[in-house]
């Protein structure tokens, strides 16, 4: 069943689940998953924790526990998503030992209602990778205009980061950018370079989505054409831009002092149009030094009909371009579709927070001591 998994591992892809909840922790599937299917790493966001914590399964104690001691919801959610990313790192503390830090690696998120704070993300960073306490964390912060200082500055600390919701290639060179700045600011206090590691966490299928809507509302037979290439030619263009830049004189400094490349990370790879291939955004997105973090059902539907063969990005870069400027030139403005996923993705996640809010502040409120 995994030999199409292994074969992209063996193609230089790491693969990473992207979900968590304590029931796959405490049940043993989270290790069989990295014993059988190749799994070298885990993301969260907030969607995923909403919907582990709203299942409720696993978390009665704890919030029981918290309920007692009167915590603010704040405080409960944040001890609740700790532990389980803490207890998840120590899970994968084996791969991340055998591959001397690049995989093993478990992310949690920044509050996504600080996305337009740098000041408060940068304590929200520190604040996370203290209370989980373990090397192979990564923080995820988010790669908005405020982000972008606070990856230079939380990287710049020592500590090691997710950067999420890239959706265009001008914020990919930024994000490039703010991360080397970050290893010059911790070359420049001492810290040792070849301990931090990041990963550029490019968003896929929501470019199809978006674009291919207003290719159906443009209605002509080249906009049909165009369908469910944007975002494979977006994400290889990416890959193209990540070749420049760590091959630049000023990674090359960086690299002779021990400093590690940031990984391009495939995400949002579950295809949400049922009319594609359930594998197209791991199938034709191989690539050396890459990520892909896939929901379970793309993880088992690549282990059982997925079409590994060999890298599908480099030798694409000039199809990809004239794919791009074609969608362009049927009055669909890239620039637009990369903001409003930026925005919406944002959005997405705030929601998702505030529901969680909701729903664990009700937990709190009835498990409750009894005040008589």
């Amino acid at each position: 069943m995994t030999d199409a998994l292994k074969r992209l591992s063996d193609e230089g892809v790491a693969i990473w689940l992207d979900d968590l909840s304590r029931k796959r922790i405490t049940s043993g599937n989270l290790a069989e998953l990295i014993d059988q299917s190749h799994v070298v790493g885990v993301t969260t966001n907030p969607a995923i924790f909403q919907k582990a914590i709203s299942g409720g399964e696993g978390y009665e104690q704890q919030l029981t526990d918290l309920a007692a001691r009167g915590v603010t919801v704040d405080e409960a959610l944040r001890m609740i998503t700790t532990a389980d990313v803490r207890d998840a790192a120590d899970i994968l503390r084996p791969v991340y030992d055998s591959t001397d830090g690049q995989d093993g690696r478990v992310s949690i998120e920044v509050d996504p209602r600080l996305a337009h704070d740098t000041v408060a993300t940068v304590a929200e960073a520190k604040q996370l990778a203290w209370l989980v306490d373990r090397p192979n964390t990564l923080i995820k912060i988010p790669a908005t205009k405020a982000g972008l200082p606070a990856i230079t500055e939380v990287i710049g600390k020592g500590i090691s980061v997710n950067v999420t919701l890239i959706f265009s290639l001008e914020r990919y060179r930024e994000v490039m950018d703010a991360y080397l700045a970050g290893l010059e600011k911790a070359k420049a206090a001492g810290l040792d370079l070849s301990l931090i590691h990041s990963v550029a966490s490019f968003f896929v299928s929501r470019v199809d989505s978006e674009i291919d809507k207003r290719l159906d509302s443009v209605g002509s037979d080249a906009a049909k054409a165009l369908k469910g290439k944007a975002a494979l030619a977006n994400a290889r263009l990416a890959y193209q831009a990540y070749e420049e830049v760590f091959s630049s004189d000023r990674w090359v400094a960086l690299e002779r002092q021990g400093a590690n490349k940031q990984r391009a990370l495939w995400a949002s790879t579950g295809v949400k149009d049922p009319a594609y291939k359930d594998t197209l955004y791991v199938d034709d997105l191989v690539a050396p030094n890459t990520v892909n973090t896939m929901p379970e059902a793309t993880l088992e539907a690549v282990a059982d009909h997925g079409v590994i063969s060999g890298d599908t990005v480099r030798g694409t870069y000039e199809q990809a371009r004239a794919e791009l400027d074609a969608v362009a030139e049927l009055g669909i403005s890239y620039d637009d579709v990369v903001q409003l996923l930026e925005d919406e993705g944002v959005e997405k996640f705030e929601a998702s927070w505030n529901d969680l809010l909701k729903s664990t502040e009700a937990e709190l409120s009835r498990l409750a001591p009894s005040k008589d």
